[in-house]
């Protein structure tokens, strides 16, 4: 070989080893920024969430649940969505339950010694996964609740983030009631795993009330619950699919109350303050009478007012989360605004009982905030406003409502 021929064939190397470089240097590029929460944060992240679920939640199962996977070397990984990439998927997955569970079914599958699974979580992501020929770079919320933490749990066990938004930012009752199809992005394909492990993949549905009627009808066929894949969408579509930074306001929601506590300051108020929300109500339970029908929890609430609101009465009308509500037999607040329910000690949600229940004799505060802007839209309400639920009356914001409160 020549002098010119070893020089030219050195070249070739070092520019092999170069195109090398900056071919893993792009690839590195394209992981995605991300932060790890620590364990503070995600303790405020779920009791947050639970205010935001707009009805009764305990989130000491969930909080367990991740201390427990911290314990195990298990990461939290969260994205933003200006950090996604146009290209990439994500998707929800949920629990669907079935109030008014078909109860021969579970005597049944005893009787037989049919065993459960552990992974329908997984098995859910991986159906919808195989049947798309794409894999999710990310999870993002389903709705606020215990969904927060499958959501978590699910996304470290497979060593993705989750994304920093919702597609409802609050609990909702019903599947077809999210922010992507008020913007026409539809849930389907969707995936369904039994607690068995039967898989269902609901290919095409006429609209998102069908996802919603079969859905909800596998989860009561299948002894009151099953596991859902909820809208998969690429990044290219999150401004019109999510609310973003749904679980950076739960983390200030947990924050909130908790140094409030901490400071020897009422948490209510200091809720109330950075959630633009409304007092609406202080009193003790005296009814709530609660009937599972149609896969759904129905519950009438009523409550006596004490302090301030001695001398006056409130109701609350209850499908799985808090829809509507009236002060002393006047509308004052309604879906698609929030209505939370909120222990006044600690300031995080009520117990409760079940879904959207409540503990007869219990203290509680009522508290009203404004819903997100995709939920106040023509379509937010006709999806989850009050004549979706049978009212003859229509939304009326929070804040018109409470701006014509009489004064004592």
């Amino acid at each position: 070989m020549t002098s010119s021929s070893r020089i030219r064939s050195s070249i070739s190397i070092v520019c092999i080893l170069v195109a090398s470089v900056l071919t893993s240097c792009a690839v590195a590029e394209k992981e995605p920024p991300v932060r790890t929460l620590s364990e503070q944060e995600l303790v405020d992240m779920l009791i947050g969430s639970c205010i935001q679920s707009t009805r009764g939640c305990d989130p000491a199962d969930s909080i367990k649940s991740v201390k427990q996977a911290l314990s195990e070397g298990k990461e939290f990984k969260l994205i933003s969505t200006e950090d996604f990439e146009e290209d990439w998927m994500v998707v929800a997955v949920q629990g669907l339950g079935g109030g008014g569970a078909w109860e021969y079914v579970i005597e049944r599958t005893e009787q037989q010694n049919l065993a459960t699974i552990s992974d329908q979580r997984r098995r859910v992501i991986d159906l919808l996964s195989g049947y798309i020929g794409k894999d999710f770079k990310a999870l993002v919320r389903s709705e606020a609740a215990g969904a927060t933490a499958t959501a978590l749990l699910l996304a470290a066990d497979m060593d993705i983030p989750i994304l920093d938004a919702g597609i409802t930012g609050r609990a909702v009752p019903e599947v077809q009631q999210s922010i992507p199809w008020i913007n026409g992005i539809a849930s389907i394909p969707t995936a369904i795993v039994t607690r068995w492990g039967d898989e269902i993949i609901i290919k095409h549905a006429v609209d998102e009330y069908r996802v919603e009627d079969l859905g909800r009808a596998i989860a009561v066929a299948s002894g009151g619950e099953a596991t859902i894949t909820m809208t998969p969408m690429s990044g290219a579509q999150l401004d019109r699919g999510v609310i973003a930074g749904n679980l950076s306001e739960a983390m200030l929601f947990g924050r909130t109350v908790r140094e409030a506590r901490e400071a020897g300051k009422d948490p209510v108020a200091e809720l109330i303050a950075v959630a633009n929300g409304y007092k609406l109500f202080q009193g003790t339970v005296t009814k709530s009478d609660d009937q599972g029908d149609r896969g759904f929890n129905w519950v009438d609430v009523a409550l006596e007012g004490v302090g301030e609101f001695e001398g006056h009465t409130y109701k609350i009308f209850v499908k799985n989360e808090n829809i509507v509500a009236w002060l002393d037999g006047q509308l004052d607040a309604m879906s698609p605004d929030y209505i939370y329910n909120l222990n006044p000690a600690t300031g995080e949600s009520d117990i409760g009982v079940g879904i959207g229940g409540y503990i007869v004799g219990s203290e509680v505060v009522i508290v009203g905030v404004p819903g997100a802007e995709q939920w106040r839209s023509e379509k937010g309400v006709e999806l989850i406003g009050p004549r979706h639920f049978g009212f003859d009356f229509d939304y009326i914001s929070i804040e018109e409502l409470q701006a014509k409160r009489k004064p004592d």
